[in-house]
């Protein structure tokens, strides 16, 4: 019904639309150019009379500009009509406008120009009113098809009006239709069924869904009463289960409890245990070299050499407590979430292994600014000084070290991450132990060919993945090292906080200023 009626509708307002842009467009414009041509011819035969009158050549301008006009108006009167009967009498007074200048006014005008006797007024007069009655007839037949055109259109109108009316009346007659026919088969039937089920779900699980109305209502009623079973079934076990929940609840408390006081006592024990083994570590060192400085003379080489180990080993365990107590630490102690300008930490991390660039002729280069990242100022700070001084500790024997800082521009990146490398010039690392170097106490060198605990990459790893991002190895770079890291991005409604004090080195003991907290004292292992 919507088509048909959509198409009959179409085809009418088609029909009317024709008729109307006819008459405006076609049979209007076609009358006031066959006027405008009438006026044109009119303004030749007023200058060839005035003209022949006055021998004025001035007085010939109304007869040169309607000469235009009648050559324009009949080109525009025959483009916006394409009726034959209007063209054929367009045609006829062209031919009779083109016969009174042929026979009269072009000769009249020569007469005067050659003062010769002008021809006959009379039989100029009679042909210009030959040109008239050829105006007189086109208008007419204009008037006609004006008159036919309108009346064409009063009645697209007409019939556009009624069939409308009728289309209208008979939606009205269908909408009514399937009203009543909707309220009996659907709606009544529904509203048993949704009342049944608001029922249900007040609580009253043992009210039946009633199966009345179309087959489509009827099958809805049933996958409704079928879920009425499961619920009810699901509800009795979900209140056992709620039942053992609370228990286990109860156990999960007193377990939590029992864990934060077991951290508690841990993290006191953490730093009890970092004194109280460094004291006899010192003590040992000590003595040791007490003995060297007393009994040197009488000891020999290898008995120097004996206390020199003892002295060295008490200190490498000094060093690897420390190490201990910094790894603990991190996101325990040092967990701030800030927004963070990379190049804070980065300055102080540099500042820090001054005596090691210096030392070393390296060559650090970075981006004028870094971008800003979530994450604590201390621990980006041990980041980057673990990162550089490993680049400028492990160093190729044959050449300056150079370290290059850059933030990466990764297409597949993570949104919401920046991502930064670390490139160096130095002895690189095999693919192979690509993961097993972010191993706490992992090393793939003797400890007298570079020095360190090993778990400075390890304390890079767990303080990039405690902010959300990750650390690797770039496989695919070949001269050298290249570290890639992840940092969250800085929401711009993050607050800033306070900088952070400058860290002390990973690099070199004793570089830069104090630390808040202990921080490997080693380069890291490559």
């Amino acid at each position: 019904m919507v088509v048909g009626t959509g198409a009959l509708g179409a085809a009418l307002l088609s029909h009317t639309t024709t008729a109307g842009n006819r008459l405006v467009d076609g049979i209007l414009p076609a009358q006031r150019d066959a006027l405008r041509l009438e006026t044109a011819l009119l303004d030749q035969e007023t200058g060839v009379r005035g003209y022949l009158l006055a021998d004025e050549p001035a007085l010939l301008e109304p007869y040169e500009r309607g000469l235009a006009d009648e050559t324009e108006t009949g080109r525009r009167m025959a483009a916006v009509l394409d009726d034959d009967g209007v063209r054929e009498d367009l045609a006829a007074v062209q031919e009779a406008a083109r016969t009174w200048r042929e026979q009269f006014a072009a000769p009249a005008i020569a007469s005067v120009e050659n003062g010769t006797a002008p021809p006959s007024l009379q039989d100029g007069k009679d042909r210009f009113d030959e040109v008239r009655r050829r105006i007189a007839a086109q208008q007419a037949h204009l008037d006609r098809i004006q008159a036919d055109a309108r009346t064409t259109f009063g009645e697209a109108r007409t019939q556009r009006d009624r069939i409308l009316l009728a289309i209208v009346v008979a939606f009205l007659l269908a909408g009514s239709a399937l009203v009543v026919l909707l309220h009996v088969g659907v709606l009544r039937p529904l509203a048993l069924v949704r009342t049944a089920s608001q029922r249900v779900a007040d609580g009253a699980f043992e009210e039946e869904i009633p199966l009345r109305g179309p087959s489509d209502l009827r099958a809805l009623a049933r996958s409704v009463e079928a879920m009425r079973h499961r619920t009810v079934d699901e509800l009795n076990a979900s209140r056992r289960n709620a039942e053992r929940l609370d228990r286990t609840a109860a156990e999960l408390d007193a377990q939590a409890m029992e864990l934060r006081r077991s951290n508690a006592e841990l993290e006191q024990f953490a730093y009890v245990a970092s004194h109280d083994l460094q004291e006899p570590l010192r003590k040992v060192a000590s003595f040791c070299q007490l003995l060297e400085k007393r009994y040197g003379d009488q000891l020999d080489e290898r008995g120097a050499q004996y206390i020199g180990f003892a002295v060295d080993g008490a200190k490498r365990m000094q060093v690897l407590i420390n190490d201990l107590l910094t790894f603990s630490r991190v996101g325990r102690v040092q967990d701030a979430r800030e927004t963070v300008a990379m190049d804070g930490p980065l300055d102080r991390a540099v500042r820090n292994l001054a005596a090691a660039v210096e030392e070393s002729g390296a060559e650090i280069t970075r981006p004028e600014q870094l971008p800003d990242v979530v994450g604590d100022p201390t621990l980006l700070t041990m980041l980057w000084q673990n990162l550089v001084g490993n680049a400028v500790k492990f160093r190729s024997p044959d050449r300056a070290p150079r370290v290059e800082v850059a933030v990466a521009d990764d297409p597949e990146a993570e949104p919401g991450f920046h991502t930064f490398t670390v490139t160096d010039n130095g002895i690189g690392v095999p693919a192979e132990f690509a993961e097993k170097v972010f191993v706490i106490f992992q090393r793939l060198h003797g400890r007298e060919t570079y020095g360190g605990t090993g778990i400075g990459l390890s304390l890079c790893k767990k303080i990039v993945e405690h902010a959300g991002g990750r650390i690797w190895i770039d496989t695919d770079h070949r001269e050298g090292t290249r570290i890639v890291f992840t940092l969250p991005v800085a929401d711009a409604t993050t607050d800033p906080g306070p900088a952070a004090p400058g860290a002390a080195s990973t690099a070199e003991p004793g570089a830069g200023a104090e630390p808040p907290a202990p921080v490997p004292t080693e380069g890291t292992l490559r």
